[in-house]
C-alpha cells in the first residue's frame, strides 16, 4: 500500500499559523511606527519593521483604517489580559496595580498616536471607545478591589475616575517631548495609597 504524503490539513494548518504569527507581527510593528512616525507613516515602514512584503499587509489589512483599528483593537485585548495576569503574579496588589497602569499609559501614549484616525467619521471607528471602556474598566476595577482588600490603598478610588486622570496626564506628552506624564502618574499612584 503506497504511503500518503502529508495531509492537505496539516498543510492548511500551518498556513493559518504563519497568518496568525504575521498578523500579530504586523500589528506589533504598526502600532511602534504609528507611535513613532504617527498613523500616516508610509505603509512600506511598518511591512519593514514587521520582517514582510507589502502583499502580505495588504492581505491581512487592506486598507489603513483596517490597520489603525485592528491595533486599536490589539492594544486593548493586550491591556486588559495583562490585569488578571499581573494580579496573579506580582508580589502584591498594588505592585500589579503599578504595573498594569504602566502598561496602560503605553497604551495611551500609542492612543494619542491614532487620536486622529479616532476622530474620523468612519463607522468602524464609532465602537473602539465603547470597546476601550468595556474591555479596561473591569480590568482596573479588579486591581483597585484587590489593592484596597489588601489594605493598601484607600477605598472609593473609581477605575473610570482613575483611568481619566490617567489618560489627562498623557494628554501633555504630545506636545512637550520634555513633559514626563510619568512622574505624575506615580504621584497620582501613591496619593491613592494608605498611610503608613
Amino acid at each position: 500500500m503506497p504511503t500518503a504524503g502529508p495531509a492537505k490539513g496539516a498543510s492548511a494548518r500551518s498556513k493559518r499559523a504563519d497568518a496568525v504569527r504575521n498578523q500579530q507581527t504586523l500589528l506589533d510593528a504598526a502600532a511602534e511606527v504609528f507611535v513613532t512616525s504617527g498613523i500616516d507613516a508610509p505603509i512600506r515602514q511598518i511591512a519593514a519593521r514587521a520582517g514582510v512584503g507589502l502583499g502580505t499587509l495588504y492581505r491581512h489589512f487592506p486598507t489603513r483604517a483596517d490597520l489603525v483599528t485592528a491595533v486599536y483593537h490589539h492594544q486593548i485585548e493586550a491591556c486588559a489580559e495583562a490585569g488578571p495576569k499581573l494580579l496573579a503574579d506580582a508580589t502584591s496588589p498594588f505592585d500589579a496595580l503599578r504595573q498594569w497602569v504602566d502598561l496602560f499609559t503605553d497604551f495611551l501614549v500609542t492612543k494619542h498616536g491614532l487620536a486622529d484616525a479616532l476622530q474620523s467619521d468612519s463607522d468602524r471607528f464609532a465602537t473602539l471607545h465603547t470597546q476601550f471602556l468595556d474591555r479596561l474598566m473591569p480590568v482596573c476595577a479588579q486591581l483597585l478591589d484587590a489593592a484596597v482588600t489588601a489594605g493598601e490603598i484607600r477605598p472609593g478610588s473609581q477605575p473610570y475616575e482613575l483611568m481619566r486622570g490617567i489618560g489627562n496626564l498623557c494628554i501633555g506628552r504630545d506636545s512637550d517631548p520634555h513633559y514626563d506624564p510619568r512622574r505624575l502618574i506615580e504621584l497620582l499612584l501613591q496619593g491613592l495609597r494608605l498611610s503608613c
